[in-house]
């Protein structure tokens, strides 16, 4: 890959913006919406299926590809894309998460975290370079630097401590990253919800320089006003020309509320573990399929969507096909949620395009505030 990793803005609406991240693989609209292929497939979803809603680019998690089937298989399979059919772009974590929240035994140095897996126990040493190493094995066209996550609540020098080695382990990744043209790495702003502690970290990743910036440590259950909150200030430390990720976020109304403050990329598991769980999401809000009202309705989820789910089936079938266990049933309803969010990220850039996202945004909130459809 000869080509170099690049990034455009188009248009501005007040602080929310629309533009264009170019990798060799292809394109990637912003303001974005990332399905995440946690052990290298989105769940219930065919590649082709993902790409025909309108995804650009998929999220893959280093921590779990790293145990099962491991990074070096991947890569002597020729890569992550091939392994996963998936030829566009893919951004991977840098596993720092996933060690945080689900491995045992964890031992945090300097160094690294020192962990076992919870697949089968295995012992494992994530570092900055490891993690590096890892996603270059993959073939990540966007590689996020390795921070630390701390588990809130935690006091302000609790979080100033880790976000301090956060940004030494920062560094330590851009100089095992190296220059790899065609691939980008992203530097990850933590901080809490401290402004003086947000700001203290951009300034240490603008001083290291990143394609990207990903603002981290939130969506971990401070609620929505206090992830608003920071979002209010946070973006506006990090540069106007480089993409800014937030990082998994979220239900819809969140989405809106960080493209109004300026985010350009998100990523969230919420579409396709809702739509395992008969959980639909909707312009006029969520749907439970599994409730008793949709058992005799031959309508559709979504009278205006044109999913397979909306134009195929009606309430009646999504409802049966749920309640008797069928495997059908968590596809239809991923596929229609995945839709829902790409279909959402398109009206957010033609509104920032067009110069009325305020409108876009009151229409969204009445929508969602009517409620579904009645009952028959």
């Amino acid at each position: 890959m000869t080509q170099r990793f690049g990034f455009q803005l188009h248009a501005t609406n007040g602080r929310a913006r629309t533009g264009v991240i170019s990798t060799p693989r292809g394109e990637i609209r912003t303001p974005a919406f990332m399905p995440v292929g946690t052990a290298a497939t989105v769940k219930a979803m065919l590649p082709e299926s993902v790409r025909a809603t309108g995804a650009d680019i998929l999220l893959g998690n280093t921590y779990h590809l790293m145990l099962r089937p491991t990074a070096e298989r991947i890569a002597r399979l020729g890569g992550l894309h091939k392994f996963m059919n998936w030829d566009r772009p893919i951004l991977t974590d840098s596993g720092g998460f996933q060690v945080m929240s689900l491995a045992s035994l964890r031992k945090l140095t300097e160094e690294g975290v020192r962990f076992s897996s919870h697949v089968d126990g295995s012992k494992h040493m994530l570092t900055p370079e490891r993690s590096m190493e890892i996603q270059r094995l993959l073939g990540s066209d966007i590689v996020m630097c390795f921070d630390e996550c701390p588990a809130l609540p935690a006091t302000e020098d609790e979080v100033a401590k880790s976000m301090r080695l956060s940004m030494r382990w920062a560094q330590r990744s851009r100089d095992a990253f190296g220059d790899r043209p065609g691939h980008a790495l992203f530097g990850i702003m933590q901080g809490g919800v401290t402004p003086e502690l947000r700001e203290e970290s951009a300034a240490a990743l603008k001083s290291i320089g990143f394609d990207g910036y990903a603002v981290g440590g939130l969506a971990v259950g401070e609620g929505q006003e206090a992830m608003l909150g920071v979002l209010d200030y946070a973006p506006g430390y990090l540069p106007e020309d480089k993409p800014r990720y937030l990082m998994g976020v979220g239900k819809p109304d969140d989405i809106v509320g960080a493209v109004e403050r300026g985010i350009d990329m998100m990523d969230c598991v919420l579409p396709s573990r809702s739509g395992r769980t008969g959980q639909a999401w909707t312009r006029r809000g969520q749907v439970n399929i599994k409730n008793a009202r949709h058992q005799d309705d031959p309508r559709p989820l979504d009278e205006n969507c044109t999913c397979p789910a909306c134009r195929s089936y009606s309430r009646a079938y999504l409802h049966h096909v749920f309640r008797a266990g069928e495997m059908i049933s968590g596809m239809l309803l991923t596929w229609h949620n995945l839709h829902y969010y790409q279909e959402l990220m398109q009206g957010l850039r033609d509104a920032i395009a067009e110069g009325r996202m305020a409108a876009f945004v009151a229409d969204f909130h009445a929508r969602r505030a009517e409620g579904d459809i009645d009952p028959l």
